[in-house]
């Protein structure tokens, strides 16, 4: 299944606070790897901010559970997604059935 993984920085105290918030994590990153079941197909930040998004793929909630666990430092909100063509189907199909109600 595909996820919109969004994340920022938890709300914290002093700026001296965030800076080793930010050291910490930056040290974190230099030696993490995604849990091998989960493909992450697009790791982005935004510009400006201490947060991103990840667009990412896997059937094993334990693994992102444990991903998102090792950054203590964020909030996360965690979005299910499909590709629109199969949205669209989705749709369309829910659509027609409507449909054969109203005709009756």
């Amino acid at each position: 299944m595909k996820y919109v993984l969004f994340w920022r920085e938890r709300p914290f105290g002093s700026a001296a606070d965030a800076e080793a918030s930010q050291e910490r994590v930056l040290e974190m990153m230099q030696h993490w790897q995604p849990p091998e079941t989960i493909a992450i197909h697009q790791f982005l930040v935004r510009v400006g901010e201490y947060g991103g998004f990840a667009v990412l793929e896997t059937d094993d909630l334990e693994a992102l559970h444990l991903m998102t666990s090792t950054f203590a430092v964020f909030e996360f909100v965690l979005h299910p997604v499909i590709d629109v063509g199969p949205a669209l189907a989705a749709e369309g199909a829910a659509v027609a059935w409507r449909r054969t109600l109203a005709s009756q």
